[in-house]
């Protein structure tokens, strides 16, 4: 069993997204599912040994429903074409975790608080006033801004300053945003190799501090 028999299933999955191929399928799913389960468990055994503050996870609980939430997304398939999870849970909202998404249109590792409720932004940039040097010495670190690139964007910033804070503010850039999280794209045969999880270690180690930045904002 590996990543080849997960892509394997999604693909059938796809072809036949219907709930009888699945109940006839069920075992398979399960075996699989139980697969990716113990392949997190143990990137979490190495993450506790490099991390000493990593958030311990209940990895079965953390992996995604394979089934989409038609009730919201109606036009969706009934199963979705990915498996995805995240680890090291700093947040109880199962926000800013290190997630990774393993998908036959999509593959990535990503981490933050992506549009988080208006309690939550509010302290994301009250922490910014106080100390956005610090963020942007993370962001802007070259070996990150190889990896990560820019925070991810998807055009919802405010136009103008937040509430309370003036428009002429030195972090204004960083202040307007509604999120802030960032993204790793993987490619399958990323995902394939047997360095894969070296890969995700690494990814880890360099999201870290990042990810930290926004934990200890919104703990105040």
């Amino acid at each position: 069993m590996g990543f080849d028999h997960l892509y394997d299933f999604l693909e059938r999955l796809q072809v036949n997204n219907n709930k009888e191929w699945m109940e006839v399928n069920r075992k398979e799913y399960q075996t699989v599912r139980l697969w990716f389960i113990d392949w997190l468990t143990e990137m979490q055994e190495r993450l506790v040994e490099i991390d000493p503050d990593y958030t311990d996870t209940n990895v079965k609980r953390s992996i995604n429903r394979i089934n989409n939430n038609l009730m919201f997304q109606p036009n969706k398939p009934i199963y979705k074409d990915h498996f995805g999870a995240g680890l090291d849970l700093s947040y109880h909202e199962k926000q800013n975790d290190f997630y990774l998404q393993v998908g036959l249109e999509q593959s990535f590792i990503a981490g933050g608080f992506y549009k988080p409720e208006v309690k939550v932004l509010k302290s994301i940039r009250e922490a910014i006033d106080y100390n956005g040097e610090e963020l942007i010495a993370i962001i802007e670190k070259p070996s990150f801004k190889k990896i990560y690139g820019d925070l991810y964007d998807d055009g919802d910033s405010l136009k103008t300053a937040p509430k309370g804070f003036p428009k002429d503010h030195e972090h204004i850039d960083l202040l307007r945003k509604k999120t802030f999280a960032v993204e790793y794209p993987l490619t399958r045969e990323q995902i394939l190799s047997p360095d894969f999880a070296d890969l995700y270690i690494k990814l880890y180690k360099e999201m870290k501090p990042f990810r930290t930045y926004f934990t200890e904002a919104v703990s105040v």
